[in-house]
């Protein structure tokens, strides 16, 4: 079930509402095609307004096939996204790094106070350079150098919101989250919140100052902030945005047992999608593509339907280099499922388990970690 054959079925249309306007959409499908209705609106940390679907850029600079996009067309996307009811931008210094910064701050220039941009730290990258040095680092004097460079890159006096992109488990988290509240204090910052961190984490770095958000994988093929993180979010008031809300790929159906991947591409090397446990998970699939034919939906839009329907202070931010997927992604705002629906699904779903493991193992191992106790 290809993504751009389910568009050009007319599959991924829900109820006429998926592309934007008859001048975008003839680029994509022949036939003419109403308006796309916005995504809606959520709230993280009960303060920060966004639009219910995000977009991530993570890729525009280079994509996990190790391909180099075409930069007018990245800001072409990120902009008919915001045409389209997008408010949500989702970049981090590492990413290029810088370039992905560099991406949206050019993109979203003339319209830079109608949105929310979120950007990430905490790797230790040269200033200067871009050159990653290996490792993590979220030393207060480290923190403030990267958000300048942020600032910068980003061509704004502030951002919305910016991640602890993982935990640095040298540094007390009471001293990353005194850092921050300074310079939510200074108007550089608004709002903060922390990526992938353990539990007691989230609880020391609350204390300080409020968290707004917590950013961690979930989807339909990885479940585990179930676990603590999203029963914790809803303990202390604080959203949850989902980066890989289409398990990078998988869950639109283009990763099957045929799959290659190219060097360099991080996909590889998770045990999910090795030839092992491919054809284990693909129940997974077979189950989207059924809801997808009842919803009138496509695969990955039934994924992100059922993440919005998790929590309403839950936001998926998925992220892609092609224009007909950023449509096809808002369109699934308009997918919903009622309360037996969601219940059968859920059934459904609980009946299939998931092999493997989502990120290679010196990548899993900066996730939960918890700082160093303060001093």
């Amino acid at each position: 079930m290809n993504r751009r054959n389910l568009l050009k079925s007319g599959l991924a249309i829900a109820g006429g509402s998926l592309l934007a306007s008859n001048a975008v959409a003839s680029t994509i499908v022949s036939e003419t095609v109403a308006p796309i209705p916005g995504p809606g609106k959520r709230k993280l940390g009960g303060k920060l307004e966004v639009s219910s679907i995000g977009l991530g850029v993570q890729n525009m600079s280079r994509t996990y096939q190790t391909t180099i996009p075409s930069r007018p067309q990245m800001i072409d996307i990120i902009r008919k996204a915001y045409d389209n009811g997008i408010t949500l931008f989702d970049t981090a210094e590492a990413y290029g790094p810088f370039e992905c910064e560099k991406i949206l701050g050019e993109a979203v220039a003339s319209f830079r106070n109608k949105i929310v941009i979120e950007t990430k730290f905490g790797w230790d990258i040269d200033p200067e350079t871009g050159r990653m040095r290996g490792g993590l680092n979220s030393k207060p004097e480290h923190i403030k150098t990267a958000i300048e460079g942020m600032l910068k890159r980003l061509r704004t006096d502030h951002i919305d919101l910016v991640y602890q992109h993982r935990v640095d488990p040298n540094v007390p988290i009471e001293d990353v989250a005194g850092t921050l509240k300074d310079l939510i204090q200074q108007g550089k910052i608004l709002h903060y919140g922390l990526s992938e961190p353990g539990p007691e984490t989230v609880r020391r770095a609350h204390a300080v100052h409020p968290v707004t958000a917590i950013q961690n994988e979930y989807s339909l093929l990885w479940r585990g902030p179930e676990q603590t993180i999203i029963p914790l979010c809803q303990e202390l008031g604080i959203g949850f945005v989902c980066w890989s809300p289409l398990g990078v790929g998988f869950l639109t159906g283009a990763i099957d047992g045929n799959t290659g991947f190219a060097p360099g591409d991080i996909r590889g090397m998770e045990t999910r999608f090795s030839r092992e446990n491919i054809g284990k998970n693909m129940p997974l699939m077979e189950l989207l593509k059924k809801w997808a034919t009842q919803k009138n939906a496509t695969p990955g839009q039934v994924s992100l339907a059922w993440l919005l329907a998790q929590k309403p202070w839950i936001v998926p931010i998925p992220g892609t280099t092609q224009m007909a997927h950023m449509l096809e992604n808002v369109g699934a705002a308009q997918i919903h499922f009622s309360n037996a629906e969601l219940t059968q699904f859920n059934t459904e779903l609980a009946a299939i388990k998931i092999e493997g493991e989502r990120l290679p193992p010196f990548v899993l191992a900066l996730s939960g970690v918890e700082a160093v106790a303060k001093k």
